[in-house]
């Protein structure tokens, strides 16, 4: 059996834009993926701190030092540039796994810069 649970985590992300008539998806500085350890086209749950909206799609990698947290497509409805808002990526893991995990956590500062790694 296997559970899922949170592999890492991009906390405080500022939306730099959003752009409604694209193929869907969201777009992050690449600089921040790698530092949370999140692949190209990996599942994603977004959660908006300001106005409470919640959105799973997949993410792709913007310019690295960009600081560009874009989402795309559908979910462009729910987000709006400036929100506040957590970027989850979820793995799935055996018992024994989990209570070994250490999900990575990286905050960003309000120009999606790293602030701080938990």
């Amino acid at each position: 059996m296997f559970v899922k649970a949170l592999k890492s985590k991009i906390h405080s992300a500022t939306v730099t834009d959003t752009r409604l008539y694209y193929s869907g998806s969201l777009a992050v500085d690449s600089e921040l993926m790698t530092a949370a350890g999140i692949l190209p086209y990996e599942a994603v749950l977004m959660a908006d701190v300001t106005n409470g909206s919640r959105a799973e799609t997949y993410i792709i990698p913007a310019e690295p030092g960009s600081g560009k947290i874009e989402v795309l497509g559908a979910a462009a409805r729910l987000f709006n540039p400036g929100d506040t808002i957590i970027i989850l990526n979820f793995g799935y893991y055996t018992p024994q796994e989990v209570k070994k995990l250490k999900p990575k956590v990286i905050v960003v500062d309000e120009n999606n810069k790293i602030k701080k790694l938990l």
